[in-house]
């Protein structure tokens, strides 16, 4: 058994993260970033959780660049071949839920 408390989570980096879970090849991880990660597409699904902070979300949808701004409580589902990319606002906490080894 575990309890969190993602609001005091930080990491020695940025998308330094706590591995909470790994249920059958499906990774639970806290994220804890003041820098935007990279452009890339998972292997697999992803679901992507804002528990603390904002994070701007960038995405291609048939080649033309989104984004729009992920609130606390805000979740950002990728399916298979979304790319996009993490530009959190300040500091963020971030749940992520994905296949392991990903991206």
């Amino acid at each position: 058994m575990k309890i969190i408390r993602s609001k005091t989570f930080t990491a020695g980096r940025a998308w330094g993260a706590l591995d909470i879970a790994n249920m059958g090849g499906i990774t639970t991880r806290l994220h804890w970033t003041d820098q935007p990660y990279k452009w890339h597409v998972n292997d697999g699904e992803e679901v992507f959780a804002v528990l603390d902070g904002r994070v701007e979300m960038r995405y291609r949808e048939a080649g033309v660049e989104q984004q729009t701004v992920l609130e606390t409580g805000d979740v950002f589902y990728a399916s298979v071949g979304t790319e996009h990319v993490a530009h959190p606002l300040g500091e963020a906490r971030i749940l992520v839920i994905e296949k392991a080894g990903s991206v």
